[in-house]
């Protein structure tokens, strides 16, 4: 299925033209805000919920897998970008596929987890509302959701505090990086819309502070998937993992 706005199309584009650029700033630990907060918080904030799986999308070139994996977690997986899926798979550590965001919409991966996390993976406007109404079936009953991504208050700049497509920049990052990718801007309170429209009850929301400007580097929903509970019908609700 193809991207439906420029913008999506040059999400890919941007992201399959930095592979290389990529993999080498995570493995190196480039990316002071994720070295010093946001990489321990994504993996704390899942090994909080105690899953025994997990479906990590947008997975790039897999480090959050790997973690999973050596906390014994069976973790799977998947992106766009058969490039990214490439260099995770020579790593290893994982079960890694070429998934993209417009199959899981469209149920053409048919499998369940206790817990799915994206991890500054979600760029998109249509293409992660797509994805939000396909998390559900994705999930064991009463399976989590987690999406740690910039903050909307830190990340909205001098620009008006409206949900909207925003210029990307690779400001922070290596010469090696070109043509960076629009993302589009959700406030905080269209990001706690958006997983309630999809049957979700955020159950908590953390906001990691940078350990040297004390400013929030970003921020994690947590959220449970409550849409089967008002649909089961086996007479008993199913088991919330909490």
């Amino acid at each position: 299925m193809e991207p439906r706005s420029p913008e999506e199309a040059r999400i890919l584009a941007s992201w399959s033209k930095n592979v290389s650029a990529w993999t080498d700033a995570v493995r190196h630990s480039a990316i002071e805000s994720r070295k010093l907060v946001t990489d321990r918080a994504i993996v704390d904030a899942i090994l909080d919920a105690a899953p025994r799986s997990v479906l990590d999308i947008g997975c790039g070139e897999g480090w959050l897998v790997r973690q999973l994996a050596a906390r014994d977690i069976q973790a799977t997986g998947v992106d766009a970008i058969p490039a990214l899926v490439e260099q995770a798979r020579k790593a290893g550590g994982g079960d890694f596929q070429v998934v993209s965001y417009e199959d899981l919409a469209a149920g053409r991966f048919n499998r369940r987890f206790d817990l799915a996390v994206c991890n500054f993976a979600l760029l998109g406007k249509e293409s992660v509302e797509d994805l939000f109404g396909a998390i559900p079936r994705l999930l064991n009953p009463g399976g989590c959701f987690i999406v740690q991504t910039l903050h909307p208050v830190s990340a909205c700049g001098d620009a008006a505090y409206v949900d909207g497509w925003r210029e990307g920049s690779w400001n922070g990052f290596s010469a090696d990086f070109t043509d960076p990718a629009p993302w589009y801007f959700r406030t905080l309170g269209s990001w706690v819309d958006l997983f309630r429209r999809h049957g979700f009850e955020l159950r908590r929301m953390h906001e990691p502070l940078h350990p040297l400007t004390r400013k929030p580097a970003s921020v994690i929903f947590v959220a449970c998937n409550v849409r089967p509970q008002q649909t089961a019908l086996s007479g008993q609700a199913p088991e919330t993992g909490e």
